[in-house]
């Protein structure tokens, strides 16, 4: 029977940490393009970002939780607070104005125009259930 020899196991560690911090870093990456593009889901790729980086850098894994602009999603979910009104409407707006350029002015196919329609309708629904987060004011 054969055994790994340390060296081996801290290469194959040291492997699959750097494979966990790009991946990280790639989910990041669509998670803020998805603040952008109301279709693309955001805070799940920063939760699996979240995920990728406790599990492979504490100091990517802290940069990323108090980061002002995007920390705040991941925190705001795990603790169950929502959504804040201001990017609710700012989502829902961006997210009619793509698919009504989309279906008035790029796609030809009727069928898909559709689809897109009933996505956006969607999407609306599930981001209006979503619990609106307000912060509470400190005096």
């Amino acid at each position: 029977m054969k055994r790994k020899s340390k060296q081996s196991g801290k290469t194959s560690n040291q492997l699959l940490k750097w494979i966990l911090i790009t991946a990280g870093t790639i989910f990041i990456g669509i998670g803020i393009i998805g603040i952008f593009i109301p279709i693309l889901p955001t805070t799940p790729f920063l939760l699996l970002a979240a995920a990728c980086y406790a599990r492979s850098s504490i100091r990517f894994y802290n940069w990323l939780m108090n980061n002002k602009l995007i920390g705040a999603y991941i925190k705001n979910y795990r603790e169950k607070r929502g959504i804040p009104l201001k990017i609710k409407v700012f989502t829902i707006f961006l997210l009619w104005i793509t698919i009504l350029f989309s279906v008035f002015f790029i796609l030809l196919i009727s069928w898909i125009k559709i689809i897109l329609i009933i996505i956006a309708i969607g999407v609306t629904i599930h981001i209006l259930t979503i619990k609106t987060y307000t912060q509470k004011r400190q005096r």
